[in-house]
């Protein structure tokens, strides 16, 4: 009988080649280890190279020092990711806010993307200030035409920051880069009947980001001198005509018109303890081109336009509502007036020097008209007549007649409205039908306009 083969041998060269595989192995994966941590390194050192290069130390906002010493936080260096595109983004702002003319401004408007935030900030870089915008582009109303204006500025080398005013480190940030002379306080959150559906969002715009960028401004060096946007709302159910700065203002008919209110009496108090200059301003009902869509003098245009009814109010007793409806371009100049006016502020380091500019002015355009005559005018410059439904004014904080008095601002800085509504009113509806794309037709030597689908 045969002997088995021997495999002996066969097993030992089999295990050893096992084993050689093993070693083989261990060895490329501690290779491997070895290089992807290099490379994690590797980017580690990169990201933070980065992030030293395009974001440079800033002044921490919650630390306040004699030497205004410069600190860097993590807070500050992760946050500061999300405001814009570093070295390159801070090029824009400094940039923009830069003025060019001799003594020029360099000016921040918060709410550039509003109605008269816009119209302020084109009005002051066309006269050689420099010009920074901010604001957050909120959705209370169609956001669209807020970024088409932005686009207008854009067009014009102005640089609009989208951000929110309780974003304090934003603030700060902005204040590093650019030593602003001043601020144009525009952006609220709007609107009398909205606040019945949102009353938080008016106490967090008008209040207390109001508050987060006057403890910005106390803290600056220089201090910029303010102008900022109250309302003719504060006078709530004042009687008294036409309405007078010196009138009462402690009744107010709806929650904006009592944020707007606190608003003043907290520019009092920054005013009184920091040395800032403040100048506030009562605007009555601002209609014109790139007007906001919630305001009766363009919703009104698009539905008649539309074929629509609209609601016409009258009051309890029967009595037609009235505005003194103001032109943007006389607003502007009311605006422009002030901040030329403006004061310095007296603080330093968040400590007053002495006493401080504080001013209140109405900016109206001494003619109220009625809500009827309205719709007449519209009628006539549209060649389409309203179906109007004549109704009781709805208890909602609207009051039922404004009238300013403008004479304070026209002794302290020359305002003058110079447009009458007729006339305000032809130009807005030009920019409508241009705007939305509305092609008119003539028809018996008559222009009538019809309505594409409004965006």
């Amino acid at each position: 009988m045969a002997s088995p083969p021997d495999t002996s041998k066969t097993t030992k060269l089999e295990r050893y080649n096992t084993y050689i595989r093993k070693v083989n192995t261990s060895k490329l994966l501690a290779a491997s280890s070895k290089l992807l941590f290099r490379l994690t390194l590797l980017v580690a050192l990169v990201l933070i190279f980065f992030f030293t290069l395009n974001y440079p130390p800033l002044s921490d906002s919650t630390t306040t020092t004699a030497s205004n010493h410069r600190v860097l936080t993590t807070s500050h260096l992760i946050s500061s990711a999300f405001y814009g595109s570093g070295a390159s983004w801070e090029k824009q702002v400094r940039r923009s806010s830069t003025p060019h003319r001799p003594n020029g401004f360099s000016v921040l408007v918060t709410g550039a993307g509003g109605f008269v935030g816009t119209h302020c900030s084109l009005a002051l870089k066309k006269r050689g200030d420099g010009v920074v915008g901010l604001d957050n582009f909120n959705s209370y109303y169609d956001p669209s035409l807020k970024r088409a204006r932005q686009e207008v500025l854009k067009q014009h080398d102005i640089f609009i920051v989208e951000g929110d005013l309780n974003d304090g480190e934003l603030l700060a940030k902005l204040f590093n880069i650019a030593p602003f002379s001043h601020i144009l306080h525009l952006a609220a959150q709007a609107g009398v009947r909205y606040a019945m559906q949102n009353p938080q969002s008016y106490v967090k715009s008008n209040i207390a980001g109001f508050v987060n960028l006057l403890e910005i401004a106390k803290n600056a060096d220089p201090q910029p001198s303010i102008v900022w946007a109250s309302s003719s709302s504060v006078y709530g159910l004042n009687t008294e005509n036409p309405f007078s700065e010196s009138h009462r203002t402690d009744q107010p008919a709806s929650l904006y018109a009592a944020t707007k209110k606190a608003g003043e009496e907290i520019a009092h108090t920054y005013n009184h303890i920091y040395g800032l200059s403040i100048t506030g301003l009562r605007f009555f009902t601002v209609y014109g081109p790139w007007g906001r869509p919630d305001m009766a003098y363009f919703f009104f245009t698009k539905d008649i336009l539309q074929g629509k009814p609209i609601n016409v109010y009258q009051t309890h007793d029967e009595k037609e509502v009235a505005r003194d409806f103001t032109y943007i371009d006389d607003i502007v100049k009311g605006c422009l007036g002030a901040l030329d006016t403006a004061e310095k502020s007296t603080g330093k380091g968040g400590k007053k020097r002495g006493p401080a500019q504080l001013r209140i002015y109405n900016l109206g355009n001494k003619s109220p008209v009625s809500v009827g005559k309205l719709v007449s005018i519209l009628e006539s410059l549209l060649n389409v007549k309203a179906k109007k439904h004549v109704i009781k004014m709805p208890r909602n904080g609207d009051v039922p007649y404004t009238h300013a008095n403008v004479s304070l601002a026209f002794r302290d800085f020359g305002y003058k409205p110079t447009t009458d509504l007729s006339t305000g009113l032809r130009k807005f509806v030009k920019w409508y039908v241009s705007y939305y794309g509305i092609k008119p037709r003539v028809k018996m030597g008559i222009t009538v306009f019809h309505s594409n689908p409004i965006r």
